[in-house]
């Protein structure tokens, strides 16, 4: 009885880990953080369009996105605001249609992360 209980219980505890490591959350590499961050840079801030050695890749889209992003023409000091440039930018940004590093979704208010 002890090893069938054991047997089962070393079962459910590995069908748990497979079930997380295997979620779309945890396989996407494309998730932004809670902190706002996305391999280390801030997504806010001064951003550059750029065709060519971008720090971010990126795919406009309109539904479920990574990051909710509200364009402002000053003070982007807060998560999904961003304010585009042409000279010294906080990151540079890619538009690409696929295999982006973050998906975002252009909103009038309330940006962020999902």
């Amino acid at each position: 009885m002890k090893k069938r209980l054991l047997l089962v219980s070393g079962f459910l505890v590995v069908a748990a880990v497979a079930a997380v490591s295997l979620s779309p959350r945890a396989a996407d590499a494309g998730a932004v953080s809670g902190s706002c961050t996305f391999k280390g840079k801030k997504m806010y801030g001064k951003v550059q369009v750029v065709t060519s050695f971008p720090d971010l890749k990126v795919q406009v889209v309109s539904s479920f996105p990574d990051l909710k992003v509200q364009k402002v023409t000053s003070f982007p000091d807060s998560c999904g605001k961003w304010q585009l440039v042409d000279s010294f930018p906080d990151f540079k940004v890619q538009f690409v249609d696929s295999f982006p590093d973050v998906k975002i979704q252009y909103v009038d208010s309330f940006p962020g992360v999902n």
